[in-house]
């Protein structure tokens, strides 16, 4: 069960620094757990780790598609293997070992990739990974999850150390604004209601989930009410919650840090159309390549920002009644 936060708030711990602590309990309890870094451990904070389990750390260098081949070597052999790095260079660079070394084989494998969409802004377009999550949607059997906070992403941690397959972890690694109240606990699959509404849906994900509450609490000021959905789970995906928003609230506009081609926005749209067709509205970064910039100006560039989800609210609600 989860607890809701009274009020939104950065984080005093960044998500990197909940990671490694989280890592150095599971490695504690299980002899199984082992690391595999490419030539970025400091980067995500497992330096200390590496120096308290040597034996069970392999620094693989800049080798992403080894480094998958080998984790997928060490499940073979029954140990449970967390890779990491870079999002663009776990998915975009190592796409073969991902689908044919992990997952075809049946494989046992957890791929964090740090530093998503626009949160790599400051290293520009090469490195900010806006098709990660299309290219993971198309890799069968594969879990993707994107932790709102550190506390989903203690949780999602812990569970899927004692879970099967692969799964592909999309992580922020500084300071996220907190959602939930500590010892929350989540069901991979199930999205969490946030706020209740029947006016509109916002379906959010990632850092795009505390904008969206802030969203729905301004308009529930004039009268609007909106329900939020925090789909942390984007594969798979929770098609209750969608095709019961689009019957109880008529209109929904997905927002994620993530190109609006195969991502979530995409993923909703799937089940709407097959399942209960509704007014839609897809916010995220429209077909783009990335490029150098805070999160603030990209947001604002690619029509991100909370005005922008406001503005998309309103004019589906507008649109609700009209016959085209």
């Amino acid at each position: 069960m989860f607890k809701i936060c009274k009020d939104i708030k950065n984080e005093e711990l960044e998500m990197r620094q909940v990671f490694a602590t989280v890592m150095d309990d599971l490695a504690s309890e299980d002899e199984r757990v082992v690391y595999l870094d490419a030539d970025i451990i400091n980067s995500i904070k497992m330096v200390e780790f590496s120096k308290k389990f040597p034996e069970r750390t392999v620094n693989c260098g800049i080798q992403e598609a080894n480094m998958i081949g080998v984790a997928a070597g060490m499940s073979a052999t029954g140990l449970i293997p967390f890779t990491h790095t870079f999002a663009p260079f776990t998915t975009r660079r190592v796409m073969d070992q991902v689908f044919i070394s992990c997952a075809y084989a049946k494989l046992n494998v957890r791929i964090i990739g740090s530093d998503p969409g626009l949160t790599a802004g400051g290293n520009g377009g090469t490195h900010i990974p806006l098709e990660d999550i299309g290219m993971m949607r198309c890799v069968p059997t594969v879990t993707i999850i994107e932790p709102t906070d550190s506390i989903v992403l203690s949780d999602m941690l812990r569970q899927t150390k004692d879970m099967y397959g692969v799964f592909y972890i999309r992580l922020s690694r500084k300071k996220a604004e907190q959602i939930y109240m500590p010892d929350s606990t989540f069901e991979i699959g199930k999205a969490n209601t946030l706020r209740e509404g029947n006016d509109a849906t916002i379906v959010a994900s990632g850092i795009c989930v505390s904008d969206a509450c802030r969203v729905a609490d301004k308009l529930a000021d004039e009268g609007i009410h909106v329900r939020v959905l925090d789909m942390f789970t984007i594969k798979p995906i929770d098609k209750d919650a969608i095709i019961k928003a689009s019957k109880e609230t008529g209109a929904i506009v997905t927002v994620e840090n993530h190109n609006i081609l195969n991502g979530l926005g995409s993923a909703v749209a799937e089940v709407l159309s097959e399942e209960a067709p509704c007014r839609m509205k897809r916010l995220g970064v429209p077909d783009r390549f990335g490029e150098v910039g805070t999160i603030p100006f990209l947001k604002e560039k690619y029509h991100m920002t909370e005005k922008d989800i406001e503005e998309a609210v309103k004019s589906l609600i507008s649109k609700k009644d009209v016959t085209q």
